[in-house]
């Protein structure tokens, strides 16, 4: 017998809408699962090849203050589609929270982010820029509230802060590694080989 969800019970519709389902496994048994849907997503990592740096944000996320207070996760711009295609998304997403205006994506994956709980599927982007892209101060829409700072770092500290451990942000990890496959001459000191 195949797998089947037998019923969907909204809890919460807000900002995410929370829901209980009851699925009936293979077995025969019926279990409850949890689900959220808050839409899909998407994360894109900016990167200057010429300067070799990246561009981050700072930014307060609730969820990681309440398991570490002060923590506020070093991320590469991200957020919701809000229905527009990916590539759309990223782009405005990027401008919202760094001020860069970026010409070309370059897709690396499309990934569920918590399949154990959540229905979020993100599209991950790396995306060239130099100083002249940087159109704007950034630092989030001001409807949201977001409170964010803009961070330019050297692609070799941060591929140092991936090896360490302070890269703490799953989608910005694998971005970086992603970056240093493709392009690992970025990440050695200028000059080095």
């Amino acid at each position: 017998m195949p797998v089947e969800i037998v019923n969907v019970r909204t809890l919460y519709q807000g900002w995410s809408k929370l829901s209980l389902a009851s699925v009936r496994m293979e077995v025969g048994r019926t279990v409850e699962r949890l689900i959220e849907d808050h839409g899909r997503a998407v994360c894109v990592l900016p990167y200057d090849p010429e300067r070799r740096v990246a561009m981050l944000v700072r930014q307060f996320r609730a969820p990681v203050f309440l398991t570490i207070p002060g923590d506020n996760l070093l991320e590469a711009p991200a957020g919701l589609t809000d229905g527009e295609p990916p590539e759309t998304a990223a782009a405005r997403e990027a401008i919202e929270e760094t001020g860069l205006r970026l010409r070309a994506l370059d897709r690396v994956a499309t990934l569920w982010t918590m399949p154990g709980i959540s229905t979020e599927q993100m599209d991950l982007f790396l995306a060239r820029y130099a100083e002249t892209d940087r159109v704007a101060s950034g630092g989030g829409h001001p409807s949201e509230t977001e409170d964010i700072t803009v961070i330019e770092m050297s692609l070799p500290e941060l591929a140092a802060m991936a090896d360490d451990g302070r890269i703490e942000d799953m989608k910005t990890f694998v971005l970086i590694q992603t970056l240093r496959l493709r392009e690992p001459r970025l990440f050695h000191p200028a000059g080095a080989r």
